[in-house]
Protein backbone atom coordinates (compact mmCIF):
# COMPACT_ATOMS: atom_id res chain seq x y z
CA UNK A 1 0.00 0.00 0.00
CA UNK A 2 0.74 3.74 -1.13
CA UNK A 3 2.55 4.98 2.36
CA UNK A 4 4.29 8.42 0.83
CA UNK A 5 7.26 9.95 3.20
CA UNK A 6 6.82 13.50 4.67
CA UNK A 7 9.75 14.10 2.39
CA UNK A 8 7.64 13.53 -0.88
CA UNK A 9 6.30 17.19 -1.71
CA UNK A 10 3.12 17.63 -3.77
CA UNK A 11 3.48 20.23 -6.55
CA UNK A 12 1.55 21.02 -10.06
CA UNK A 13 3.69 21.74 -13.30
CA UNK A 14 2.96 25.49 -14.24
CA UNK A 15 5.35 26.69 -16.87
CA UNK A 16 5.80 30.37 -16.64
CA UNK A 17 3.73 32.73 -19.51
CA UNK A 18 7.22 34.24 -19.83
CA UNK A 19 8.78 31.50 -20.45
CA UNK A 20 6.61 30.04 -23.59
CA UNK A 21 6.94 33.52 -24.68
CA UNK A 22 10.62 33.77 -25.17
CA UNK A 23 10.56 29.94 -26.97
CA UNK A 24 7.77 31.29 -29.49
CA UNK A 25 10.37 34.26 -30.07
CA UNK A 26 13.21 31.81 -30.52
CA UNK A 27 11.88 29.83 -32.86
CA UNK A 28 10.50 32.90 -34.90
CA UNK A 29 14.32 33.61 -35.35
CA UNK A 30 15.48 30.19 -36.41
CA UNK A 31 18.53 29.91 -38.88
CA UNK A 32 18.02 27.43 -41.29
CA UNK A 33 21.05 24.97 -42.83
CA UNK A 34 21.78 24.21 -45.79
CA UNK A 35 20.51 20.51 -46.90
CA UNK A 36 21.55 18.54 -49.92
CA UNK A 37 19.21 18.65 -52.56
CA UNK A 38 17.75 14.89 -52.42
CA UNK A 39 17.52 14.97 -48.69
CA UNK A 40 15.04 12.76 -47.12
CA UNK A 41 16.22 11.71 -43.84
CA UNK A 42 19.63 10.06 -44.72
CA UNK A 43 21.09 12.88 -43.54
CA UNK A 44 19.77 13.69 -40.44
CA UNK A 45 16.52 15.13 -39.27
CA UNK A 46 14.68 16.73 -42.58
CA UNK A 47 14.04 20.05 -43.46
CA UNK A 48 10.96 19.54 -44.75
CA UNK A 49 9.51 17.77 -42.13
CA UNK A 50 11.56 20.56 -39.61
CA UNK A 51 10.22 23.25 -41.34
CA UNK A 52 6.52 22.17 -40.30
CA UNK A 53 7.95 21.06 -37.17
CA UNK A 54 9.41 24.07 -36.13
CA UNK A 55 5.96 26.47 -37.47
CA UNK A 56 3.90 23.93 -35.78
CA UNK A 57 5.70 24.45 -32.16
CA UNK A 58 5.49 28.23 -32.58
CA UNK A 59 2.19 28.94 -33.83
CA UNK A 60 -0.16 25.88 -33.30
CA UNK A 61 1.10 24.04 -30.33
CA UNK A 62 -0.54 24.31 -27.14
CA UNK A 63 1.62 23.37 -24.45
CA UNK A 64 -1.17 23.97 -21.88
CA UNK A 65 -2.87 21.47 -23.26
CA UNK A 66 0.29 19.17 -22.47
CA UNK A 67 0.46 20.25 -19.28
CA UNK A 68 -2.96 19.69 -18.25
CA UNK A 69 -2.68 16.05 -19.28
CA UNK A 70 0.77 15.58 -16.94
CA UNK A 71 -1.18 17.50 -14.44
CA UNK A 72 -4.16 15.02 -14.53
CA UNK A 73 -1.68 13.08 -12.80
CA UNK A 74 -0.19 13.27 -9.16
CA UNK A 75 3.16 14.80 -8.88
CA UNK A 76 5.85 14.76 -6.21
CA UNK A 77 9.67 15.94 -5.30
CA UNK A 78 11.41 13.56 -3.29
CA UNK A 79 14.77 14.24 -1.87
CA UNK A 80 17.10 10.92 -2.06
CA UNK A 81 20.45 10.49 -1.00
CA UNK A 82 23.39 9.60 -4.09
CA UNK A 83 24.65 6.57 -3.48
CA UNK A 84 27.55 7.89 -5.64
CA UNK A 85 28.22 11.25 -4.04
CA UNK A 86 26.21 10.83 -0.91
CA UNK A 87 24.09 14.74 -1.41
CA UNK A 88 21.00 14.89 -2.22
CA UNK A 89 19.20 14.47 -5.65
CA UNK A 90 15.76 15.99 -5.77
CA UNK A 91 14.24 13.20 -8.11
CA UNK A 92 10.55 13.90 -9.78
CA UNK A 93 7.12 11.60 -8.92
CA UNK A 94 4.93 11.60 -11.69
CA UNK A 95 2.14 9.11 -9.85
CA UNK A 96 -1.59 7.01 -10.66
CA UNK A 97 -3.08 5.49 -7.81
CA UNK A 98 -5.07 2.45 -9.04
CA UNK A 99 -8.49 0.89 -9.12
CA UNK A 100 -9.78 -1.11 -6.17
CA UNK A 101 -8.47 -2.21 -3.09
CA UNK A 102 -4.88 -3.61 -4.09
CA UNK A 103 -3.48 -1.98 -6.86
CA UNK A 104 -0.25 -3.87 -7.51
CA UNK A 105 2.51 -1.55 -7.64
CA UNK A 106 4.22 -0.64 -11.55
CA UNK A 107 7.49 1.83 -11.30
CA UNK A 108 8.16 2.57 -15.40
CA UNK A 109 10.97 4.19 -16.14
CA UNK A 110 11.86 6.31 -19.31
CA UNK A 111 15.00 6.73 -21.32
CA UNK A 112 16.57 9.64 -23.69
CA UNK A 113 15.19 11.56 -25.65
CA UNK A 114 12.05 10.31 -24.24
CA UNK A 115 10.51 11.41 -21.10
CA UNK A 116 7.53 10.72 -18.71
CA UNK A 117 5.38 12.18 -21.78
CA UNK A 118 6.06 8.52 -23.83
CA UNK A 119 3.68 7.17 -20.82
CA UNK A 120 0.96 9.72 -21.42
CA UNK A 121 -1.32 7.27 -23.52
CA UNK A 122 -0.76 4.11 -21.23
CA UNK A 123 -0.83 5.25 -17.15
CA UNK A 124 -4.82 5.30 -17.25
CA UNK A 125 -5.12 2.30 -18.97
CA UNK A 126 -2.93 0.84 -16.59
CA UNK A 127 -4.33 2.19 -13.36
CA UNK A 128 -8.29 1.95 -13.97
CA UNK A 129 -8.37 -0.66 -16.45
CA UNK A 130 -11.85 -0.76 -16.08
CA UNK A 131 -12.25 2.32 -17.82
CA UNK A 132 -11.05 0.65 -21.05
CA UNK A 133 -13.06 -2.64 -20.90
CA UNK A 134 -11.03 -4.59 -18.31
CA UNK A 135 -11.25 -5.11 -14.83
CA UNK A 136 -10.29 -3.30 -11.97
CA UNK A 137 -8.30 -6.58 -9.90
CA UNK A 138 -5.52 -5.71 -13.09
CA UNK A 139 -5.28 -2.41 -12.17
CA UNK A 140 -1.43 -0.63 -11.20
CA UNK A 141 -0.11 1.95 -8.93
CA UNK A 142 1.88 3.24 -11.66
CA UNK A 143 4.80 5.48 -10.45
CA UNK A 144 6.86 7.28 -13.09
CA UNK A 145 9.70 9.14 -12.31
CA UNK A 146 11.92 11.36 -14.43
CA UNK A 147 15.82 10.65 -14.48
CA UNK A 148 17.57 12.50 -12.51
CA UNK A 149 18.57 15.40 -15.06
CA UNK A 150 15.05 15.35 -16.74
CA UNK A 151 11.99 17.11 -16.15
CA UNK A 152 11.84 18.06 -12.73
CA UNK A 153 14.25 15.71 -10.95
CA UNK A 154 16.87 18.83 -10.55
CA UNK A 155 19.14 20.15 -9.87
CA UNK A 156 21.95 17.71 -10.88
CA UNK A 157 25.20 19.19 -9.89
CA UNK A 158 27.26 15.85 -10.94
CA UNK A 159 26.73 13.20 -14.24
CA UNK A 160 25.30 9.78 -11.98
CA UNK A 161 25.13 6.35 -13.90
CA UNK A 162 22.62 3.81 -14.72
CA UNK A 163 23.29 1.90 -11.65
CA UNK A 164 23.73 5.02 -9.12
CA UNK A 165 20.51 5.37 -9.94
CA UNK A 166 18.86 2.17 -9.64
CA UNK A 167 20.08 2.64 -5.94
CA UNK A 168 17.76 5.72 -5.70
CA UNK A 169 14.75 4.08 -7.87
CA UNK A 170 14.99 1.43 -4.39
CA UNK A 171 14.78 4.54 -1.86
CA UNK A 172 12.43 6.01 -3.69
CA UNK A 173 9.90 2.83 -3.95
CA UNK A 174 10.78 1.14 -0.73
CA UNK A 175 11.77 4.10 1.53
CA UNK A 176 9.96 7.42 -0.32
CA UNK A 177 6.76 5.22 -1.02
CA UNK A 178 6.37 2.51 1.26
CA UNK A 179 6.43 -0.59 -1.05
CA UNK A 180 8.35 -3.14 0.13
CA UNK A 181 7.76 -5.45 -3.39
CA UNK A 182 6.69 -4.24 -6.80
CA UNK A 183 6.86 -4.74 -10.65
CA UNK A 184 8.99 -3.16 -13.14
CA UNK A 185 8.55 -1.93 -16.58
CA UNK A 186 11.15 0.07 -18.88
CA UNK A 187 12.76 0.67 -22.23
CA UNK A 188 15.73 2.83 -23.17
CA UNK A 189 17.96 3.47 -19.96
CA UNK A 190 15.10 2.69 -17.63
CA UNK A 191 15.63 -1.09 -19.10
CA UNK A 192 19.35 -0.42 -18.26
CA UNK A 193 18.46 0.73 -14.89
CA UNK A 194 16.07 -1.92 -14.11
CA UNK A 195 18.15 -4.11 -14.61
CA UNK A 196 20.68 -3.24 -12.07
CA UNK A 197 17.41 -3.28 -9.95
CA UNK A 198 17.16 -7.08 -10.83
CA UNK A 199 20.78 -7.36 -9.80
CA UNK A 200 21.77 -5.52 -6.69
CA UNK A 201 17.80 -5.07 -5.41
CA UNK A 202 16.34 -8.09 -6.52
CA UNK A 203 14.51 -8.87 -3.37
CA UNK A 204 12.19 -5.80 -3.85
CA UNK A 205 11.75 -6.51 -7.41
CA UNK A 206 8.66 -9.02 -8.30
CA UNK A 207 9.24 -8.92 -11.95
CA UNK A 208 10.13 -6.96 -14.65
CA UNK A 209 9.09 -6.44 -18.19
CA UNK A 210 11.25 -4.55 -20.54
CA UNK A 211 10.61 -3.23 -24.53
CA UNK A 212 14.97 -3.25 -24.86
CA UNK A 213 17.52 -5.43 -25.40
CA UNK A 214 19.39 -4.13 -22.34
CA UNK A 215 22.87 -5.03 -20.55
CA UNK A 216 25.34 -7.28 -22.29
CA UNK A 217 25.29 -10.55 -20.69
CA UNK A 218 29.04 -11.69 -18.99
CA UNK A 219 30.93 -13.44 -22.09
CA UNK A 220 34.29 -15.05 -20.48
CA UNK A 221 36.17 -17.98 -20.21
CA UNK A 222 33.80 -19.64 -18.34
CA UNK A 223 30.78 -18.47 -20.11
CA UNK A 224 29.07 -20.95 -22.89
CA UNK A 225 30.77 -20.60 -26.56
CA UNK A 226 28.84 -18.33 -28.79
CA UNK A 227 26.47 -19.82 -31.16
CA UNK A 228 26.44 -19.20 -34.95
CA UNK A 229 23.33 -17.20 -34.39
CA UNK A 230 24.58 -14.81 -31.76
CA UNK A 231 27.66 -14.51 -33.41
CA UNK A 232 25.71 -13.12 -36.73
CA UNK A 233 23.47 -10.73 -34.72
CA UNK A 234 26.08 -9.13 -32.64
CA UNK A 235 27.90 -8.58 -36.66
CA UNK A 236 24.47 -6.87 -37.85
CA UNK A 237 23.88 -4.78 -34.72
CA UNK A 238 27.22 -3.67 -35.13
CA UNK A 239 26.63 -2.26 -38.41
CA UNK A 240 23.28 -1.04 -37.13
CA UNK A 241 25.43 1.14 -34.87
CA UNK A 242 27.85 2.60 -36.55
CA UNK A 243 24.71 4.08 -38.70
CA UNK A 244 22.69 5.24 -35.96
CA UNK A 245 24.63 6.13 -32.66
CA UNK A 246 26.56 8.81 -33.35
CA UNK A 247 25.16 10.67 -31.11
CA UNK A 248 26.25 8.38 -28.55
CA UNK A 249 29.77 8.94 -29.20
CA UNK A 250 29.32 12.52 -28.73
CA UNK A 251 26.67 12.28 -25.27
CA UNK A 252 29.30 9.80 -23.50
CA UNK A 253 32.50 11.78 -24.44
CA UNK A 254 31.60 15.34 -24.79
CA UNK A 255 28.54 16.23 -23.48
CA UNK A 256 28.99 19.66 -21.93
CA UNK A 257 29.88 21.02 -25.59
CA UNK A 258 26.62 19.60 -27.31
CA UNK A 259 24.97 21.04 -24.72
CA UNK A 260 25.62 24.71 -25.56
CA UNK A 261 23.67 24.60 -28.60
CA UNK A 262 20.74 22.12 -27.03
CA UNK A 263 20.51 24.73 -24.36
CA UNK A 264 20.54 27.71 -26.62
CA UNK A 265 18.42 26.86 -29.90
CA UNK A 266 15.05 25.21 -29.50
CA UNK A 267 14.91 24.46 -33.58
CA UNK A 268 18.62 22.91 -32.63
CA UNK A 269 17.34 20.92 -29.89
CA UNK A 270 14.04 19.82 -31.97
CA UNK A 271 16.43 18.97 -35.30
CA UNK A 272 19.10 16.68 -32.74
CA UNK A 273 15.62 14.80 -30.86
CA UNK A 274 13.28 14.76 -33.45
CA UNK A 275 15.89 12.71 -35.86
CA UNK A 276 15.95 9.92 -33.16
CA UNK A 277 12.06 9.32 -33.25
CA UNK A 278 12.98 8.62 -36.52
CA UNK A 279 15.67 7.01 -36.61
CA UNK A 280 15.20 5.03 -33.11
CA UNK A 281 11.89 4.06 -34.92
CA UNK A 282 13.73 2.72 -38.29
CA UNK A 283 11.51 4.65 -40.21
CA UNK A 284 12.39 3.99 -44.13
CA UNK A 285 14.25 7.05 -44.94
CA UNK A 286 11.23 8.61 -47.53
CA UNK A 287 8.31 8.51 -44.79
CA UNK A 288 7.90 10.70 -41.59
CA UNK A 289 8.42 9.44 -37.89
CA UNK A 290 5.59 7.51 -36.36
CA UNK A 291 3.88 9.63 -34.30
CA UNK A 292 1.79 12.44 -33.93
CA UNK A 293 3.98 15.39 -34.18
CA UNK A 294 2.41 17.31 -31.08
CA UNK A 295 3.34 14.25 -29.10
CA UNK A 296 6.90 14.33 -30.20
CA UNK A 297 6.54 18.02 -29.68
CA UNK A 298 5.28 17.52 -26.21
CA UNK A 299 8.27 15.54 -25.08
CA UNK A 300 10.83 18.28 -27.01
CA UNK A 301 9.19 20.92 -24.94
CA UNK A 302 9.80 19.42 -21.65
CA UNK A 303 13.42 19.34 -22.32
CA UNK A 304 13.31 23.00 -23.03
CA UNK A 305 11.11 24.83 -20.38
CA UNK A 306 13.09 22.49 -17.89
CA UNK A 307 16.20 23.71 -18.78
CA UNK A 308 17.58 19.96 -19.10
CA UNK A 309 18.52 19.28 -22.72
CA UNK A 310 22.02 19.30 -21.67
CA UNK A 311 21.78 17.49 -18.21
CA UNK A 312 20.27 14.65 -19.85
CA UNK A 313 22.96 14.07 -21.38
CA UNK A 314 25.26 13.26 -18.65
CA UNK A 315 23.86 9.83 -18.34
CA UNK A 316 25.98 8.52 -21.26
CA UNK A 317 29.17 10.03 -20.10
CA UNK A 318 28.45 8.72 -16.53
CA UNK A 319 27.92 5.09 -17.68
CA UNK A 320 30.54 5.56 -19.85
CA UNK A 321 32.97 6.22 -16.76
CA UNK A 322 31.15 3.22 -14.58
CA UNK A 323 30.57 0.60 -17.40
CA UNK A 324 27.57 0.31 -16.31
CA UNK A 325 26.17 -1.48 -19.53
CA UNK A 326 27.63 -4.01 -19.10
CA UNK A 327 27.28 -7.39 -16.51
CA UNK A 328 30.40 -8.75 -14.69
CA UNK A 329 30.81 -12.03 -14.48
CA UNK A 330 28.62 -13.61 -11.66
CA UNK A 331 25.65 -11.21 -12.06
CA UNK A 332 22.44 -11.99 -13.53
CA UNK A 333 18.82 -10.47 -13.02
CA UNK A 334 17.35 -12.78 -10.91
CA UNK A 335 13.85 -11.96 -10.53
CA UNK A 336 11.22 -13.13 -13.62
CA UNK A 337 11.58 -11.29 -16.67
CA UNK A 338 9.63 -11.02 -19.97
CA UNK A 339 10.61 -9.00 -23.10
CA UNK A 340 8.41 -6.93 -25.96
CA UNK A 341 10.88 -6.57 -28.53
CA UNK A 342 9.88 -4.65 -31.85
CA UNK A 343 11.30 -5.75 -35.03
CA UNK A 344 12.94 -2.21 -35.92
CA UNK A 345 15.15 -0.79 -33.22
CA UNK A 346 18.54 0.02 -32.32
CA UNK A 347 19.37 -2.89 -30.53
CA UNK A 348 17.16 -6.26 -32.98
CA UNK A 349 15.74 -8.63 -31.46
CA UNK A 350 18.31 -11.17 -30.43
CA UNK A 351 18.35 -15.08 -31.04
CA UNK A 352 17.38 -17.54 -28.76
CA UNK A 353 20.14 -17.91 -25.85
CA UNK A 354 21.36 -14.41 -25.88
CA UNK A 355 18.89 -12.71 -23.52
CA UNK A 356 19.23 -15.39 -20.79
CA UNK A 357 22.75 -15.39 -20.46
CA UNK A 358 22.15 -12.33 -18.44
CA UNK A 359 17.86 -12.35 -17.45
CA UNK A 360 15.96 -15.12 -15.42
CA UNK A 361 13.93 -14.92 -18.99
CA UNK A 362 10.38 -16.85 -18.52
CA UNK A 363 8.66 -14.98 -21.63
CA UNK A 364 9.18 -13.18 -24.72
CA UNK A 365 7.09 -11.52 -27.42
CA UNK A 366 8.19 -10.27 -30.72
CA UNK A 367 6.02 -7.61 -32.20
CA UNK A 368 5.27 -7.77 -35.90
CA UNK A 369 6.04 -3.87 -36.77
CA UNK A 370 7.32 -0.83 -34.69
CA UNK A 371 10.50 0.57 -33.01
CA UNK A 372 11.81 1.72 -30.20
CA UNK A 373 8.96 4.01 -28.35
CA UNK A 374 6.46 0.92 -27.77
CA UNK A 375 4.22 2.62 -25.65
CA UNK A 376 3.89 5.58 -27.36
CA UNK A 377 3.83 4.18 -30.84
CA UNK A 378 1.33 1.11 -29.67
CA UNK A 379 -0.10 1.81 -26.44
CA UNK A 380 -2.73 -0.40 -26.53
CA UNK A 381 -0.69 -3.19 -27.40
CA UNK A 382 1.87 -2.39 -24.70
CA UNK A 383 -0.34 -2.12 -22.06
CA UNK A 384 -2.15 -5.26 -23.02
CA UNK A 385 0.83 -7.16 -22.90
CA UNK A 386 2.41 -5.60 -19.29
CA UNK A 387 -1.14 -6.70 -17.86
CA UNK A 388 -0.92 -10.14 -19.28
CA UNK A 389 2.60 -10.14 -17.85
CA UNK A 390 2.06 -9.27 -14.70
CA UNK A 391 -1.03 -10.78 -13.69
CA UNK A 392 0.86 -14.19 -13.93
CA UNK A 393 3.75 -12.99 -11.55
CA UNK A 394 2.80 -12.40 -7.88
CA UNK A 395 4.14 -9.76 -5.50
Amino acid sequence: MLRLAPTAERFSIAIPEAALKDLRQRLALTRWPAEPADAAWQYGSNGHYMRRFLQRWQNGFDWRHWEARLNAFEHYRVKLKRPDTATLQNVHVMLERGSGDQPRPLLITHGWPGSIFEFVDVVERLAHPERFGGKAEDAFTVICPSLPGYGFSMPLDKPIGPRAIARLWRDLMVDALGFGRFFVQAGDWGSIVSSWLGIDHAAHVAALHLNMVPLRPPLDKSSAPLSEAEKTWILRTKKIAANESGYHAIQSTKPSTLGYGLSDSPAGLAAWIVEKFHGFARAPIEQDPPFAMDHVIANIALYWLTGTAASATWIYWAARQTGDLAMQPGQFVTPPTAFLLPPWDLVPPPPKGWLERGYNLVRRQDLERGGHFVAMEQPERFVADVQDFFKRQSL
